[in-house]
C-alpha cells in the first residue's frame, strides 16, 4: 500500500508534471505571440512617429507657406489700395488738367478777343491822332489867317486914323 500509494502520488505528480509543461508550453506560446504582437505594435508605434514627424514637418511647411501667402495676400491688398489711390489720384489730376485746359481756352479766347479790341482801338487811337493832326494844321492855318486878318485890320485902322 505504501508502494501504491507513492506510484499513485508519483503517477499524480506526473499528470501534474504534465500539466505544468503543457501549461508551460500554452504560456510560453502565449508570451511569444504577446511579444511577437508587442514587437508588431512597437513598430507600428514607430511607423506612425515616423509618420507623425513626417506629417508635423509638412503641417510646419504648410504653415510657413500659408503665413508666406498671407503676407503675399497683404502685399496684394495693400498694392491694390494703393493702385486704387493712385487711380483715383490720376483720375482727379486728369480732371484738373481738363479744366487748366478749359481754362486757358477760355484765357486764350478772351486774349485774342483783346488783342483785337486793341487793335480796333489802336486804329481808332489813329484816326484820332490823324484828327487832331488835321485840326492842328487847320488850327495853325487858322492862326495864320487871323494874325494876318488882325495885322490886316490894324493897318487899316492906321489908314483909316491917318486920314
Amino acid at each position: 500500500m505504501a508502494l501504491e500509494r507513492i506510484k499513485a502520488k508519483m503517477e499524480q505528480i506526473r499528470v501534474e508534471a504534465e500539466e505544468s509543461s503543457a501549461k508551460v508550453d500554452e504560456l510560453t506560446a502565449k508570451v511569444k505571440l504577446l511579444e511577437q504582437a508587442n514587437l508588431a505594435k512597437e513598430q507600428e508605434i514607430t511607423s506612425l512617429t515616423h509618420k507623425n514627424s513626417t506629417h508635423e514637418a509638412d503641417v510646419e511647411k504648410l504653415e510657413a507657406t500659408n503665413k508666406d501667402l498671407k503676407e503675399q495676400l497683404d502685399h496684394i491688398r495693400m498694392s491694390s489700395n494703393q493702385s486704387e489711390a493712385l487711380q483715383r489720384r490720376l483720375q482727379i489730376l486728369e480732371e484738373e488738367a481738363e479744366e487748366a485746359d478749359k481754362n486757358i481756352r477760355e484765357t486764350n479766347d478772351k486774349l485774342r478777343q483783346t488783342d483785337v479790341k486793341a487793335g480796333h482801338y489802336e486804329r481808332k487811337v489813329q484816326a484820332l491822332e490823324s484828327a487832331r493832326d488835321q485840326w492842328e494844321e487847320k488850327y495853325e492855318e487858322m492862326s495864320k489867317k487871323y494874325a494876318q486878318a488882325k495885322k490886316e485890320l490894324e493897318d487899316i485902322q492906321t489908314e483909316i486914323g491917318n486920314m
